[in-house]
């Protein structure tokens, strides 16, 4: 993605998460359907900006692949679990996203074991690989938990099938 197009998304999110509420009750209700048990705790752990977002990107990925399976359109609505680690509200991940749009990746691997604001600003880095682990723990399906973690990598090192990781990366757009 392009800086410019990337900033566009960024402010798209930003106001997309400071829109109060949470996911309509009928699209509460069909992302629930799509979920196991331990699935369905996790979705209630993440904030209303974050639900709103997943059921967007799940509904794109039922339209495109109208005969998906349950792991599919579950990873589509738990790709951002991980950032339940954190515990940042909006503010907080603009912060965090302009800090890590200077720093690099090895500082998110020393500053996750640190503590405090440094600390949650590795976890909100590493939000893929700590939702794979919330999802393997709840019993998620192989497609789920590593589509939450591999949803930011190039796209020859995602575990998924590379058709199903394109429609969700697709409809992610991020």
């Amino acid at each position: 993605m392009s800086s410019v197009a990337e900033g566009l998304h960024l402010v798209r999110r930003f106001f997309g998460a400071i829109k109060p509420g949470a996911p309509a009750a009928d699209d509460d209700q069909w992302a629930r359907a799509q979920l196991g048990p331990g699935e369905i705790r996790l979705w209630e752990s993440m904030n209303n900006p974050d639900r709103r977002h997943a059921v967007e990107v799940a509904r794109l990925v039922h339209a495109e692949l109208p005969d998906a399976g349950q792991p599919t359109l579950a990873a589509a609505l738990l790709h951002d679990v991980g950032k339940v680690a954190c515990g940042f509200r909006t503010p907080a991940r603009v912060v965090a996203t302009i800090v890590w749009s200077v720093l690099d990746d090895a500082k998110a691997d020393s500053w996750i074991e640190g503590s405090g604001f440094t600390k949650r600003l590795g976890q909100y880095r590493r939000h893929p690989e700590l939702g794979e682990a919330m999802l393997i723990e709840a019993g998620a399906h192989t497609l789920t938990s590593s589509w939450a973690a591999d949803h930011h990598r190039p796209r020859d090192r995602w575990r998924a099938d590379p058709a199903i990781g394109d429609v969700l990366k697709r409809c992610d757009d991020d």
